[in-house]
């Protein structure tokens, strides 16, 4: 859609710069933006601005050079129909302002196709993998891995509204440290059911949870455990109780995976031994004081790193070069990763790996999703896995529901703190930005329920000249624009901003002017303006996982 109209545009840029041999200096990609207050126009580029770097020229002297050569080509195109004018502003900003024959053009294509119009189109059906969450299954899901589950489900929903051919996958990290103590853990809180006076490590996870794997072993059992009921016994079991619970929860809060890999099952097959065998190979691999090194510095990590320690055990990075592996070979060009802060430091050696093995750095995308602090009448609750204090995703879903969950951990940039209100969340008043979205979204379809008039796609949008319509009209058009960044940024942070907006704007025209009036006509057209408004609500919602009510 307004998508379409940038592409052309950028083009004619290009001719233009090449005109003025200016078209090899080393600027960025040419993009148009749009302008942060409409009175600058519809599309905004500050190329000018980025060109005058490297030559002697102002900024406004390019522009106004740019803008002689842009002109000439549109005489020629299409575009000449939809652009009213073209301003060179401020320091050498070049301005568009779009004709309204334009954005009408574009409501009647919405009217026509529905969401299809919103789409961009431009995945190419690229097979991507997504995986988030992948929470060692130790305990419930906390607010940090709820926030990662409503990034990841969203982004896919977007990447895959996009074009592109979107799986999601949860990595199962089932062995090791972690997991022994798990099962020791519920082990000790048995021995304590049993009678046993047990002073319990402080390190060991001390949740209410692990009295409820330990009580239905105890009950399954009947209090007696034979000898062969060992540690790797508690800790499966534990492992798999965990696991269910995780699964209900990510099920209940709209989040579906197509994958669950284990770690375990990938070590059992010895691809872990295959690919560190293919890296000493190729010579990335070297021993040191019986521990074996990879060559990480080679692909620009600050230093090599361990892949398998003196006494033969594996560091992480050994099985997640195999694991890696294996998303390439199943078919996937594109890898997204999504990991809490306390991974930052693991992007560059990952990947360096993904570039030993052979395949482009930019084929793995890694995401850091900071975690987020919940808030209970104005005061954050202290939180900590190990010791189980902390709110799960359970205690949240229960408390403020699915839609108000998941709209308000997709309110903050990905890369930025979240705070999360609970009282806020739970408000039914405009208050709460997500009941505000919905209300907008319901308070259109009760229009057109008590109107016997239909949409019509022949409909003079003409006739909708009046400041709030036209505001409404061009926020509508904005859609593919707003997701367009989501995918630049793999954060889906901006819809929601987007979709506040929006419900904002609609208020704003419907509070100003009767939809369902006299003028049969003018009420067509106006009847056509919610619709597209819905049309466009609806797909934002769904593509953040929230639903969209008719009636509230």
């Amino acid at each position: 859609m307004q998508r379409n109209i940038q592409n052309f545009l950028v083009e004619i840029l290009r001719l233009a710069l090449k005109d003025l041999r200016l078209d090899k200096i080393p600027i960025e990609s040419i993009k148009l933006d749009l302008p942060t207050n409409s009175r600058f126009g519809d599309l905004s580029t500050n190329v000018a601005l980025k060109i005058t770097k490297y030559i002697k020229s102002s900024p406004r002297e390019v522009a106004l050079k740019l803008v002689n050569r842009i002109q000439g080509y549109l005489r020629e195109s299409y575009l000449k129909d939809y652009i009213d004018e073209i301003k060179v502003e401020g320091e050498g900003f070049i301005n568009f302002y779009l004709k309204n024959n334009f954005f009408y053009a574009q409501i009647k294509r919405i009217l026509i196709k529905g969401s299809n119009a919103l789409g961009l189109n431009i995945g190419q059906k690229r097979p991507v993998l997504i995986e988030f969450v992948s929470a060692n299954p130790t305990g419930p899901l906390s607010v940090a891995h709820a926030r990662q589950a409503a990034v990841g489900d969203s982004l896919a929903n977007i990447l895959d509204f996009c074009g592109f051919r979107v799986k999601r996958e949860y990595y199962l990290n089932d062995e090791g440290n972690q997991i022994d103590i798990l099962g020791k853990s519920v082990e000790l809180r048995l021995r304590q059911l049993q009678g046993e006076k047990i002073e319990f490590p402080c390190d060991y996870y001390q949740g209410e949870y692990i009295y409820d794997i330990a009580r239905e072993i105890y009950t399954k059992k009947e209090g007696k455990f034979s000898r062969n009921f060992i540690e790797k016994n508690f800790s499966d079991y534990a492992l798999n109780y965990i696991l269910d619970i995780i699964k209900k929860e990510l099920n209940d809060f709209k989040v579906k995976f197509d994958y669950w890999t284990s770690q375990r099952k990938l070590r059992e097959t010895g691809k872990i031994n295959k690919n560190l065998a293919y890296l000493r190979k190729k010579g990335f691999l070297y021993e040191v004081d019986g521990a074996v090194w990879f060559k990480s510095t080679a692909f620009g990590d600050d230093k090599d790193r361990v892949v398998v320690k003196s006494d033969g055990s594996y560091t992480y990075l050994a099985p997640d070069i195999a694991y890696h592996q294996e998303k390439f070979r199943r078919g996937f060009k594109w890898l997204i990763n999504l990991w809490g802060p306390d991974h930052h430091g693991y992007i560059n050696r990952l990947k360096a790996a993904i570039e030993a093995l052979g395949y482009p750095r930019n084929s793995l995308s890694i995401i850091i999703v900071q975690l987020a602090t919940i808030y209970r009448h104005g005061r954050p609750i202290q939180m900590s896995t190990r010791r189980g204090q902390y709110i799960t995703l359970r205690e949240v879903l229960n408390e403020v529901g699915l839609d108000a969950a998941r709209f308000f951990f997709l309110m903050r940039r990905t890369s930025s703190h979240l705070d999360f209100d609970l009282e806020l969340a739970k408000k039914q008043t405009p208050e709460n930005p997500v009941y505000y979205v919905q209300y907008a979204h319901a308070r259109i379809c009760s229009i057109l329920k008590n109107t016997s008039l239909k949409i019509r796609q022949d409909t003079d949008l003409s006739l909708l000249k009046e400041d709030e319509e036209i505001a409404l009209i061009k926020k509508i058009c904005h859609f593919s624009y707003i997701l367009n960044i989501c995918l630049t940024t793999l954060d889906p942070y901006m819809l929601t901003v987007y979709l506040m907006e929006l419900a904002e704007v609609f208020h704003k025209f419907y509070d100003r002017h009767r939809v369902l009036g006299e003028d049969k006509k003018l009420t067509q057209a106006r009847l056509s303006l919610i619709e597209a408004t819905r049309i466009t609500l609806a797909k934002g919602l769904e593509l953040l996982g929230v639903s969209q009510p008719k009636e509230m």
